[in-house]
């Protein structure tokens, strides 16, 4: 038997949470298992609502490590189909949740919706009547805005990383591997480390540069992070990940890099010269180190929010 939550949970946000905290100790009190049904892919990526729009807040080994954290008994995740979407709400409680999982009682958050019929006024009843118990732990708000993906995604197209955090609960980060670049910054003495995404929907905050914490080979540093179309010394309009560690001088070129967004420092500028771009880098890593009270290179795991 088993206490089941369900749903995309993109970012597990601090309401995602409540629902989570709710669904453990729910399981616990009763002795069951705390069962979290979640889909991938994102079901606007199948149905074609808006897809071309749609960036995550967590890939699926994100989201996996995130729940798994927080003492899930059981993660599930169901492959959403056309066909997987047909299925009514009544169904989906019915024939999956209760019958394949065996649920005696639903978590619902305050966005809740299930099943092509998208019915939500009436999700709890319907859970009651196929003799479910329902739990409501309604939702969370920071700062007198409730917290949801979309909000979260919005402060981050933004450049708010600190506001994305706080709705998040933790710094927003992107994983990805090394790849070769122009080596400019080399030039002008700030090498970076260019990104290219493992998961091409991933959200990426607005452009800009920010400080950063990373990881790669093992450790983690300091460093700051360029998100733009380098105008200084590019005209083909991609953006780019670039990201210069600090006290940090390793060949990195195909090996994994990870980088969370600690705040925005600046927005992008064109420059008339490498020159004058040299100088505002240096200016950059100044304010980075003063941010930092002088504490650049590697971290302590201790000092990290991960």
């Amino acid at each position: 038997m088993a206490v089941v939550a369900t749903g995309f949970f993109d970012g597990v946000h601090l309401g995602h949470r409540l629902v989570v905290d709710t669904l453990v100790s729910a399981a616990r009190e009763r002795g069951q298992t705390s069962t979290l049904l979640t889909f991938w892919p994102h079901p606007r990526t199948v149905l074609q609502d808006d897809a071309r729009s749609l960036r995550l807040l967590t890939t699926l080994g994100e989201k996996r490590r995130i729940l798994s954290s927080l003492g899930v008994d059981r993660i599930e995740v169901m492959r959403f189909t056309r066909d997987f979407s047909r299925l009514s709400a009544e169904d989906y409680l019915k024939e999956i949740v209760k019958g394949d999982f065996g649920a005696t009682a639903i978590v619902l958050g305050y966005d809740n919706r299930m099943g092509h019929d998208g019915k939500h006024s009436d999700m709890a009843s319907i859970a009651e009547s196929l003799g479910l118990d329902v739990l409501r732990p309604g939702s969370v708000s920071v700062d007198g805005m409730v917290v949801s993906s979309t909000k979260i995604r919005s402060l981050l197209q933004g450049g708010d990383v600190i506001g994305a955090a706080s709705m998040l609960g933790y710094r927003y980060g992107l994983q990805g591997v090394v790849v070769a670049g122009n080596r400019k910054g080399r030039t002008m003495g700030f090498p970076t480390a260019n990104m290219r995404l493992y998961e091409p929907l991933k959200m990426i905050p607005g452009v800009g540069v920010y400080l950063v914490e990373v990881e790669t080979l093992g450790a983690k540093y300091h460093g700051m992070c360029n998100i733009g179309r380098r105008p200084t010394v590019s005209d083909n309009g991609v953006i780019t990940i670039e990201t210069n560690i600090f006290d940090f001088d390793e060949d990195i070129y195909g090996l994994d890099i990870g980088v969370r967004f600690v705040r925005k420092i600046r927005d992008e500028v064109k420059f008339s010269s490498l020159g004058e771009l040299a100088l505002q880098l240096s200016r950059d890593k100044e304010e980075c180190l003063s941010l930092l009270g002088g504490n650049g290179g590697q971290i302590p795991n201790t000092l990290l929010n991960l």
